[in-house]
């Protein structure tokens, strides 16, 4: 039986780890080995950060909010208390917008939870 030697393989290999960490700077761009490493701890970045994402978003939001229901008169949490005993299932990221967008449809929520 032929021996095989993997040298196709392994060259695509390269090629698709060096194509990955194009950009990165010094021996990370160029030298396989040291690539390896920086696209893995990038890879591990970047799962981390679409986690991270959904918090600090969530974080804008609350404070969007906080501002324009204190315009009006009432604090965030008395605000999100309200809606929920009213039966209002809007969510942050709609109060939000239309805090931002849509001040007198906010202004209208904020009435019928007073």
């Amino acid at each position: 039986m032929a021996r095989v030697k993997r040298g196709l393989t392994n060259h695509r290999r390269h090629k698709k780890i060096l194509k990955m960490a194009k950009g990165y700077r010094s021996v990370r761009g160029t030298n396989y080995r040291r690539a390896l490493e920086a696209v893995m701890k990038s890879g591990q970045h970047a799962y981390k950060g679409r986690k991270l994402k959904k918090r600090d978003y969530r974080g804008l939001w609350i404070a969007r909010i906080n501002a324009a229901v204190r315009a009006h008169g009432m604090s965030y949490s008395v605000f999100i208390n309200a809606l929920s005993t009213k039966g209002i299932d809007l969510n942050r990221k709609v109060l939000a917008d239309m805090a931002a967008n849509n001040p007198e449809a906010f202004a209208k929520v904020v009435a019928s939870v007073k």
